[in-house]
């Protein structure tokens, strides 16, 4: 036996013993499927450390809650019963105090960054109730349910998980473990997305933080910076009632892009209620109201909306707060509504 054989044999075995000791070890399961390439692809984007962003994600709980409201959004409601949930008094009287209160804020903002004041309030108005109901969940337990547990719209889920995780300290309102938001994950007054918060949230205050909890010049810039950076043009029309007469060519389905001149659709026999520039782009939406059949022609300003939210409703019932809001505020500036 060559003088070396020996040492070479204890080694072997010693290797084959310690892979026995491995082989029988249990293997860890991830907490939620799929949690282990997230961590892997937010560690090799960002450097952060697997076994902190594992400790985050173990925290978090699927909610079964989260998954039935998925199921039975507002959206899914015709616009006689969509339009009462936000279009209520108390809101408009609410959203002319809150533009009142903070008009000097709002005017600035919307001029410099080129979008009408009263839609900024009209957003946070329909989406949290001018910061009052901003969600009750815990936005990682939001994330991981719907980018790990519903299927039907995990891609995109698993992808605002995988920002929020991204996201430096300084973008979000507080520490991620405890940060609260809507069932789907959104934050804020303005109830951004982590994609939303990452490419259009600013930090008006100049604090070094942005927080859409917390800092109201951060949170009306931020939807201002949203809207201008999808195209909305300032004192531009959004939306304006039609009139179809008894020949009326059929349009087909809305389409939320403007698609013919409103000249074109006149010729069609759609009429407006009010003078519009006949050469703007425009496209005509149909929605069900309380007294039947509503025609409306929308713009450019509408279409921006709908990235915000792509319901045609949503973007209707921000519209229709906002001119509203300006109306009450007209009339308490002229002496005849609330001071």
């Amino acid at each position: 036996m060559p003088v070396n054989a020996a040492p070479r044999r204890i080694c072997s075995l010693f290797s084959l013993a310690l892979l026995l000791i491995v082989a029988s070890l249990p293997v860890l399961a991830d907490t939620h499927p799929g949690q282990s390439a997230l961590v892997q692809e937010v560690a090799r984007d960002t450097g952060k450390d697997p076994a902190a962003l594992n400790a985050l994600l173990d925290q978090a709980q699927m909610q079964q809650s989260i998954l039935d409201a998925m199921n039975r959004p507002a959206e899914s409601k015709p616009w006689s019963a969509y339009r009462p949930i936000f279009l209520t008094q108390k809101r408009i009287d609410d959203g002319v105090a809150f533009y009142r209160a903070n008009r000097a804020l709002l005017e600035r903002i919307g001029q410099q960054y080129g979008v009408d004041s009263q839609y900024i309030v009209a957003i946070i108005g329909v989406e949290t109730s001018y910061g009052r109901v901003t969600g009750k969940y815990k936005v990682l337990d939001a994330l991981v349910t719907l980018g790990f547990y519903y299927p039907k719209r995990a891609p995109y889920f698993r992808q605002q998980l995988k920002t929020l995780l991204e996201l430096p300290d300084s973008q979000l309102a507080g520490p991620l473990a405890t940060l609260t938001g809507s069932y789907a994950g959104a934050q804020g007054w303005g109830q951004f997305m982590p994609d939303s918060i990452r490419d259009f949230a600013v930090d008006e205050d100049g604090d070094g933080r942005i927080d859409l909890m917390n800092s109201l010049p951060d949170i009306l810039a931020s939807v201002a910076n949203y809207f201008a950076k999808h195209g909305w043009v300032a004192g531009g029309p959004v939306a304006a009632r039609a009139q179809a007469d008894g020949a009326a060519k059929p349009l087909g389905d809305w389409q939320s892009k403007p698609q013919w001149p409103l000249e074109q659709l006149e010729a069609w026999g759609y009429a407006p209620f009010q003078h519009l520039n006949p050469g703007e782009p425009t496209s005509l939406l149909t929605l069900a109201g309380m007294s039947g059949s509503e025609q409306w022609f929308t713009f450019n300003n509408f279409q921006v909306i709908t990235t915000y939210n792509r319901s045609p409703m949503y973007a209707m019932a921000v519209h229709q707060l906002a001119q509203a809001i300006m109306d009450g505020v007209h009339d308490a500036d002229n002496g005849g509504g609330a001071q």
